[in-house]
């Protein structure tokens, strides 16, 4: 296979059109594939989850998948590796066509790359829903779901309409993450900050600093900002480390202030599909879902 454009870290691999050649979004701009990839090897949970909508099995993946409704993946495929250090040797040995890294696995771009053609999908921050939208198209064309990748687009689309309409003129919203005992908070321009901007949700602290991992904040940050909806993410959950739950940690007499706790207004959003495999197009719908039922049933 052989490829023309941007791409992260595809070092000196030789990129060249084709009459077929397809052209897909990646973080790093456009890239154009030259032939369907045929045997393919994924790092990003994100991808698998749509490549996995669409009905294209990755030949290699990793090790955890920690999306409980992608374990079926790993049937058949071959482990090469994890999300944060891919096994060289093991994806050497099966030889794809194509790799694609993102996120966790972004950072081993390059050593892939000198084993296969790598390209990183990639998507964080307030823009992450155009950008799971375009990963849907982009591997719908590249492997001849266009069809499928269309059918999938109008159920999201669905989904997202469906929370927006939840979510409006119900109050002000801040979105936390609790790791064990500590507590970060996100807003606007964030890594979760598509929340906000998917759903026109109003946030009940603007200026929250715009870090990869949040402002850490207390329990008196929380009470101040008094939100109206705290949509919580358990990283303890999501990674399985074992560490004290959200339910545990927010259980406070300060948090219990707020509005938010008051009115059962505290929503313990999908864990693993909300940080480990954010914008993978089922795992965006089931955190829709989750957020305009509780949205909805609001009194």
């Amino acid at each position: 296979m052989r490829y023309s454009g941007i791409a992260v870290a595809v070092a000196a691999i030789a990129f060249a059109f084709a009459a077929n050649a397809v052209e897909i979004s990646t973080a790093k701009g456009p890239v154009t594939v030259a032939d369907t990839p045929k045997k393919i090897a994924v790092y990003d949970m994100a991808a698998i989850d749509t490549l996995d909508r669409l009905g294209i099995r990755p030949a290699g993946v990793p090790k955890k998948l920690y999306v409980s409704e992608l374990e079926h993946v790993k049937e058949g495929a071959d482990v090469v590796g994890d999300l944060f250090e891919p096994d060289l040797e093991a994806l050497s040995a099966l030889g794809p066509d194509l790799v694609i890294v993102g996120g966790r696995s972004s950072a081993k771009a390059a050593a892939v790359a000198r084993v296969a053609p790598t390209i990183d999908m990639t998507m964080d921050g307030d823009d992450l829903l155009r950008q799971a939208k375009e990963r849907l198209a982009g591997y719908g064309a590249l492997f001849g779901k266009s069809q499928e990748a269309e059918a999938a687009l109008r159920e999201l689309d669905a989904e997202v309409q469906a929370a927006r309409a939840a979510v409006a003129g119900k109050g002000k919203g801040m979105v936390v993450m609790t790791n064990g005992p500590k507590i970060s908070a996100y807003g606007p321009g964030s890594r979760f900050g598509w929340v906000h901007a998917a759903l026109q949700l109003p946030p009940a602290v603007p200026d929250i600093e715009a870090a990869t991992h949040g402002e850490a904040v207390s329990f008196e940050f929380i009470r101040k900002a008094n939100p109206d909806w705290l949509l919580v993410l358990d990283r303890a959950a999501a990674i399985g480390s074992g560490e004290q739950l959200a339910q545990a940690t927010l259980d406070n007499e300060l948090v219990a202030e707020t509005t938010a706790w008051k009115k059962g207004q505290v929503i313990y959003l999908p864990a693993a599909e909300f940080y480990i495999s954010a914008g993978g197009v089922q795992s965006m719908q089931r955190v829709m879902d989750t957020i305009a039922k509780a949205f909805a049933a609001a009194r």
